[in-house]
């Protein structure tokens, strides 16, 4: 492993340049800088990723655990085709699945940041797991504990632009008065993220969300439930 400045040199380059003649020209550097040190960190975590779930998806490739380079720009107003920055997700199922929960780890020249969660959700998706919390659920009360006991990670979501639930309690609200969901930590460390540490920081932080992805795992089997039965 570990990323080097030369990951991240590579990384803003290549967007500033936003050629495929030149990422093609330069495709071994991008192997040796960025694609490697992707591939042994996830290798690195697979162990602790497994213990967590052991149908977690932990194949070291792109669209299996690594991002691609090139941007999706089908449906986006920006064009530019490459990214400068990368990442890693465990998932159950497709990469760019959306139904269930993940953990990520995303580089780039500002540091990195990891955590838990979707980056899309549905609004059946959101209204099954308020149901959850407003009942209790005794996947929420361990994932709030988990949660409340660790200073890493924050919860992040876009909110309803006027509050739904003012009459629970606000370790409630900050679940509940939100369209999506994740947790997420950012941190600038450049040497942290240049050393051969990095692996072990992800892996203590995992697993300290390991109650919350299994409440969003919870959610999302609840719902596939459901909507098997409306199907019926």
């Amino acid at each position: 492993m570990p990323f080097s400045q030369k990951t991240l040199d590579f990384l803003v380059l290549n967007h500033i340049k936003d050629s495929r003649t030149w990422f093609e020209e330069h495709r071994g550097e991008y192997q040796d800088v960025v694609l490697q040190p992707l591939q042994e960190l996830v290798r690195a975590l697979t162990p602790q990723m497994l213990q967590i779930d052991d149908e977690f998806v932990t194949e070291p490739r792109v669209d299996k655990t690594i991002c691609r380079i090139r941007r999706d720009t089908r449906y986006s107003h920006d064009k530019t085709i490459y990214r400068d920055h990368m990442w890693i997700i465990f998932k159950r199922g497709k990469m760019h699945g959306t139904e269930l929960p993940g953990y990520y780890c995303e580089i780039s020249p500002d540091g990195f940041h990891y955590g838990c969660g979707f980056y899309w959700t549905s609004t059946a998706y959101m209204q099954t797991m308020r149901e959850l919390i407003l009942g209790d659920d005794p996947f929420f009360t361990k994932a709030q504990a988990a949660f409340a006991g660790q200073d890493i990670f924050q919860i992040e979501g876009d909110c309803f632009k006027r509050p739904h639930y003012r009459d629970q309690p606000e370790e409630k609200r900050q679940w509940l008065e939100r369209r999506g969901i994740c947790l997420t930590a950012d941190n600038p460390d450049l040497s942290l993220l240049f050393s051969d540490r990095l692996a072990e920081v992800l892996a203590e932080g995992f697993e300290k969300l390991a109650p919350v992805y299994y409440f969003l795992l919870h959610v999302a089997e609840i719902l596939k439930q459901k909507s098997a039965l409306f199907g019926q």
